[in-house]
């Protein structure tokens, strides 16, 4: 980890007395820190001290805890890292209901070395042992239940190494009626609260978002980053730093993530796409740090329920056409969802496989990922998804209701009966530098904004839907919508969406 300030930054006279304050925040990686003192600067930097070395207590001790949702929607599972490799200690969580008995339940280890990634920087210089990463599965939870917990790991000499004492809500019951928060938002990455410099600090938006979901954390129940995370890019302890700054989102609620660009793309590594954005990467830091209750974690395509919502995340960093593997899988995902249990339909990848008026995009009229919605918008037709969202482009837009670049309700803001079309929208804005738009905006979407900010879902309840766009800035909502919708409206036959028929009695 290498971050620096400039001694004369906020230290004027510095340059006239020699004598500055500098404030640095440490997070633990597992190693000891010193600080050095260079002049010349960038261009041509001479060392001239080095302070002695500061050292964490444990430098070892677990840390980042990660919730996410397990494979069943009451199976929470928690992941971490620590220093201790399965030789050393044995990794737990201890947890319960709140002020009742904890129980006690082991943890998987993971970890990898330089071998495992594909390419430089990740195998050369941004080459850092990521320690080890755990992952604990808490079942059979009662619905909509507060539990607490910590993680701990019980050494080969017999004592305990415990972290904090940390706390979640389960999940409620696929269909339980009842007020359910969801956020979404892609492309934040990381930066540093004590304003120092670093590789890759191109996310200026990246804390306001983070502070913003952490104001509000009393009123969200789980968040979906979908896609490019921490914008390591090859430098891999930027994933600690990362994880360090979730975690006070990421350890209370699920922190459901998905696969982008900057995670995977690496050129002859399976990625769909033969870009370098990962920074060798290609998959292996996303895949080990989060988990994703996918059946290969390779492929990072899943489906997770939580209450009135079921959610089906694609992986558009793989492909996802007609008759690929991962078509099959969206296919099953959304004609799994019982509607009349779960009415909220959610699609969600990186890349935009539906609308976007992004200036790049915009080019030839496509308004879209290559191929993007080609083999899929007969799908969402057909199983009635109400909102798609993706990131990869940085800013925010809304699109109408929409079927085949046809607007198919005139409403902007309230939406009622049966199901017309869907809803896309692009939420990239969370952190990252912000893309342009087109000149011209396209008659399908309703508002758009160059700015960082991030969506939220409240479900009241089967019928009702708020959609609230909010910038980063300021957390107040700048775009909204609601939808209400019985089930007669979802089984309700419209243009390409319904069931064969017949006149047999």
């Amino acid at each position: 980890m290498f971050q620096y300030k400039y001694a004369k930054q906020d230290n004027p006279g510095y340059t006239k007395t020699g004598i500055a304050t500098l404030k640095f925040q440490l997070i633990n990686q597992r190693a000891d820190f010193s600080f050095a003192l260079f002049s010349g600067g960038l261009s041509n930097p001479k060392l001239v001290a080095v302070s002695n070395i500061l050292a964490f207590a444990n430098p070892k001790a677990p840390v980042y805890p990660r919730l996410a949702q397990g494979k069943s929607w009451n199976e929470m599972t928690v992941t971490w890292t620590s220093g201790y490799s399965i030789g050393e200690a044995v990794p737990f969580v201890e947890w319960g209901m709140q002020g009742d008995t904890q129980k006690r339940s082991a943890a998987a280890t993971l970890t990898f070395d330089q071998s495992s990634l594909c390419g430089s920087p990740a195998r050369t210089v941004g080459w850092r042992d990521p320690g080890f990463i755990h992952t604990s599965f808490l079942k059979n939870l009662w619905p909509n239940t507060v539990y607490t917990y910590r993680m701990g790991h019980r050494l080969s000499d017999g004592r305990y190494i415990r972290g904090k004492v940390y706390s979640f809500r389960s999940s409620p019951y696929p269909g339980q009626d009842s007020l359910q928060r969801v956020v979404i938002f892609g492309d934040m990455g990381k930066a540093e609260r004590d304003g120092s410099n670093e590789y890759s600090d191109y996310q200026p938006g990246a804390l306001n978002t983070t502070d913003q979901v952490i104001s509000d954390l009393n009123n969200i129940d789980i968040v979906f980053h979908i896609g490019d995370l921490s914008y390591a890019n090859g430098y891999i302890s930027q994933w600690d730093q990362f994880t360090a700054q979730v975690e006070p989102i990421a350890s209370t609620v699920p922190y459901m993530v998905g696969s982008g660009n900057h995670e995977r793309d690496w050129p002859d590594s399976g990625s769909y796409y033969n870009g370098m954005d990962s920074g060798g990467e290609c998959g292996v830091l996303a895949e080990t740090m989060f988990y994703v209750p996918a059946k290969n974690r390779a492929k990072y395509w899943y489906s997770t329920d939580y209450g009135l919502f079921h959610f089906c995340i694609a992986d558009t960093e793989h492909d996802w056409r007609e008759g690929t593997e991962q078509y099959k899988f969206i296919e099953n995902c959304l004609a799994s969802a019982d509607r009349q249990k779960q009415p909220w339909l959610i699609f969600a990848g990186h890349r935009v496989l539906g609308y976007t008026s992004d200036k790049w995009y915009s080019q030839g009229g496509a308004f879209e990922e290559p191929m993007g919605r080609e083999s899929l918008q007969k799908l969402w037709q057909k199983y009635k998804v109400d909102i798609a969202f993706y990131g990869h482009v940085h800013n925010y837009e809304r699109t109408c209701p929409i079927y085949e670049n046809q607007c198919v309700s005139s409403e902007r803001s309230h939406y009622s009966g049966k199901f017309n079309g869907t809803i896309h929208v692009v939420v990239g804005g969370a952190g990252s530098h912000l893309s342009d738009f087109n000149q011209q905006q396209p008659g399908w979407s309703l508002y758009r904004d160059q700015d960082w900010g991030f969506v939220k879902l409240t479900a009241f309840n089967h019928t009702s839907l708020l959609f609230e766009y909010k910038k980063s800035s300021d957390g107040e909502v700048y775009d909204s919508f609601t939808i209400s919708r019985d089930y007669t409206d979802v089984l309700a036959c419209v243009r390409d969406s319904c069931e064969p028929t017949t006149a047999a009695s």
